[in-house]
């Protein structure tokens, strides 16, 4: 304690006779001089003189308050907090006791879950979301569930969610798709009121910036022979599915693609147009695609009132066919567009027939084949069909293709 801020207690004489205890000494410069009757008055002043001349050195106040040990410690810790920002402590509480919301309930992640695929599937239903997304929410939801069976939505935090999205080491692309479903889930669940914050803000998101090559395709020998082989299989029941997804570019998923949606009625021979409805298109937008000749005969060889254009057992036969001849899953839709390209050399009308943007159809299917190619591809004609078109599939020995034999 500083020298200037010493007291000291002494006797002292008054003029009238009475003896009084004197309190002297000096506080920040000031001098005090207090007198009481008894030394033990004077010495508990001094002690107290003392502890506020300590309380001054550190900073520390003496007042009244009513609030309890632990208020006041949390009083001063808010105030130190709130060091060098702009606002005072009644504005910043204001705005919290306005807009800061508690959970309404601790909801379970299974009973959110539940409500949330419920509003997908209602989605699903007004042809807001397509089957294939819904089944992709579902499929990373189900997984979610596993992983967190006994947990409620409080209480996720970004690390538990980060080392789920990183779960097997995925690529960047799988990572953001995963982060993209758990954060559209807990937004619904942030404007339920079932969460005061969404986690899944705190985790990251990754940049990916490679770009897409060229499109898969086959040669047109190669759909020749994949062409020809189908005429040989139980009669021709795949020929349908193939001629319409190689020739006309249907988006072939025979889950939740267009071939899936596309009925026989759609498919207009007499005016050479087969219609993509909007419920069928994967873009929610109708489109017209042009039966090109050899597709027509195609179609007149194996007409649809015979054939269904999804056989029975279709995933299990398709799957043993692309697995046969070497094909991935857009090849055949693939194809179609580049071959469209390298023959009519207009990528609007190909980006109006495929049902793509003109940009998509420059990047990924421009000068991928020669108009000598495209020319053969659209000679592809049924060996059963009559016409005087040289049909290329005749060029291959049908006995070279490999034979499927499935068990339906």
């Amino acid at each position: 304690m500083s020298h200037n801020n010493t007291f000291a207690v002494s006797r002292f004489e008054n003029r009238n006779g009475v003896t009084s205890w004197r309190v002297d000494g000096r506080l920040h410069g000031l001098r005090i001089r207090r007198n009481f009757k008894t030394r033990e008055a004077a010495a508990a002043e001094k002690d107290a003189l003392e502890l506020k001349a300590l309380q001054a050195a550190a900073g520390l106040h003496v007042a009244t308050t009513f609030l309890a040990e632990d208020q006041l410690r949390e009083a001063e810790s808010v105030f130190c907090r709130l060091a060098g920002r702009p606002r005072s402590l009644t504005c910043y509480v204001d705005y919290a006791l306005v807009n800061y919301r508690e959970p309404e309930r601790d909801v379970s992640l299974a009973t959110a879950m539940d409500e949330y695929l419920a509003s997908k599937r209602k989605e699903h239903d007004q042809t807001l979301l397509s089957e294939r997304q819904l089944r992709s929410i579902k499929y990373e939801l189900e997984s979610f569930k596993t992983r967190f069976p006994a947990f409620t939505l409080a209480q996720f935090s970004a690390a538990p969610l980060i080392t789920y999205l990183e779960r097997g080491a995925p690529s960047l692309k799988t990572y953001n798709n995963r982060r993209g479903v758990l954060s559209t889930f807990f937004k619904f669940a942030y404007r339920k009121d079932w969460i005061v914050t969404n986690p899944i803000e705190k985790t990251p998101h990754h940049r990916i910036s490679h770009r897409r090559g060229s499109a898969v395709t086959i040669t047109a020998e190669q759909a020749a022979r994949l062409m020809a082989h189908l005429e040989t299989f139980r009669d021709g029941v795949l020929v349908p599915y193939f001629a319409l997804c190689l020739f006309a570019g249907i988006r072939p998923s025979v889950l939740c693609g267009e071939i899936m949606k596309l009925r026989p009625e759609h498919v207009r021979l007499d005016t050479g147009v087969i219609h993509i409805e909007p419920e069928v298109a994967k873009v929610r937008m109708k489109r017209l695609v042009t039966i090109q000749p050899n597709l027509a005969a195609w179609l007149r060889a194996y007409p649809l009132d015979r054939l269904p254009i999804i056989p029975t057992n279709a995933p299990k036969i398709r799957r043993k066919v692309f697995k046969m001849f070497g094909l991935t899953h857009d090849v055949l839709r693939h194809t179609f567009i580049s071959m469209f390209v390298a023959k009519f050399r207009s990528m609007g009308e190909a980006a109006l027939q495929a049902g793509n943007s003109e940009s998509i159809i420059r990047k990924h299917y421009l000068d991928l084949k020669s108009k000598d190619e495209a020319e053969r591809f659209f000679c592809i004609v049924p060996q059963r069909c009559s016409s005087t078109t040289p049909a290329v599939a005749t060029m291959f020995d049908s006995a070279s293709a490999p034979t499927l034999e499935v068990a339906v």
